[in-house]
């Protein structure tokens, strides 16, 4: 007798959303049907997320849940991992790929908060807000226009063209900015955006933001060779991966004056603060991987992300899907 495939049941897919996934993540996913839904408001060691990870369908995490090979090993059930974040890098894609684990994030959701930093920290830098502030707390008064300039006719260096860096170039174009851009695998055609080598966008510009993809080529990308070709009144601000960056390089530029001053999100491990010898530094802006981190980004990447999973289970391609060869795999999932 021939069978007919059906979509297993909503009802029972098991979902387990970790790091404080949004709540309106959760009513759109129990609005869609799915009822059997765990949420748990911090990230998991991996052996715990071996024994949580058993019998879960669906697993929702940020960035810094690290998804390694004996977790996927353990997911006996898994058939997708939804990253409510940009990157996937804190999963091991090789692994949910070899054993058809789809992986899809939300690439564009909060690209506006991660601009709007950017431009944010570009004027605090430009304009010492954080020494005069620190100043301030101490009962000093500093008024002065000494070192302080507007960023309008600033030159804009931005290392990777993704989703954020074009919506970066579109808010430094429209303050007045020479925007300049690099990367090797992308081609520029917004009219007004120039797109250069590495080296040329480091010896030119007055703010060079780094917002490549972390992998072995890009690696230390910003090092003491990177850093000597900065103009000295130059600003470095990186709100990528902090395994891009040499902080010791990085350092180093500073206490030499080779760079004016720098900005930071991120730290050389993944959710981790830079060096402490970086983060105490007044020339030094650190923020704590918070770029993203605005309610009106956790809506985006909760409907972004959950819209993802009924594509999964409808049969389509997740447009965020990091390993579209999984995700056809799981093109149709059958009644057990």
């Amino acid at each position: 007798m021939k069978t007919t495939q059906t979509s297993y049941p909503r009802s029972r897919i098991k979902i387990l959303l970790l790091e404080g996934i949004s709540d309106s993540a959760v009513a759109e996913l129990r609005a869609g049907g799915y009822t059997e839904i765990e949420r748990i408001n911090g990230a998991m060691s991996e052996a715990d997320l071996v024994k949580a990870v058993r019998g879960v369908h669906l697993l929702g995490i940020r960035s810094k849940t690290q998804i390694t090979s004996k977790v996927i090993e353990a997911a006996d059930r898994l058939l997708a991992i939804g990253a409510f974040c940009i990157g996937v890098n804190q999963i091991d894609l090789t692994a949910a790929t070899k054993k058809g684990v789809a992986v899809f994030n939300a690439p564009y959701s909060n690209t506006r908060s991660v601009a709007e930093l950017i431009i944010g920290l570009s004027v605090m830098l430009i304009r010492k807000i954080a020494e005069k502030n620190d100043a301030a707390h101490r009962g000093e008064w500093r008024k002065e226009a000494k070192g302080s300039f507007e960023l309008r006719g600033k030159t804009l260096g931005i290392i990777g063209y993704g989703a954020i860096g074009a919506h970066l170039a579109e808010l430094g174009l429209a303050l007045g900015m020479t925007v300049l851009v690099a990367d090797p695998h992308k081609r520029v055609t917004r009219p007004m955006v120039q797109q250069v080598q590495f080296a040329d966008l480091l010896a030119k510009s007055d703010f060079v933001v780094c917002l490549a993809i972390a992998n072995e080529q890009t690696e230390n990308l910003m090092n003491a060779e990177a850093f000597a070709q900065m103009k000295p009144s130059a600003y470095f601000i990186n709100l990528s991966r902090g395994n891009l960056v040499d902080e010791a390089a990085l350092a180093r530029a500073l206490d030499e004056k080779r760079i004016s001053g720098a900005a930071l999100d991120v730290g050389r491990a993944q959710d981790q603060m830079p060096s402490l010898a970086l983060a105490r530094r007044a020339d030094v802006i650190a923020t704590p991987h918070t770029a993203g981190l605005t309610p009106e980004a956790a809506e985006h990447q909760a409907f972004d992300t959950v819209n993802q999973v009924k594509d999964l289970i409808a049969g389509r391609m997740p447009p965020g899907a990091a390993n579209p060869e999984a995700a056809r795999r799981l093109n149709r999932l059958k009644r057990s």
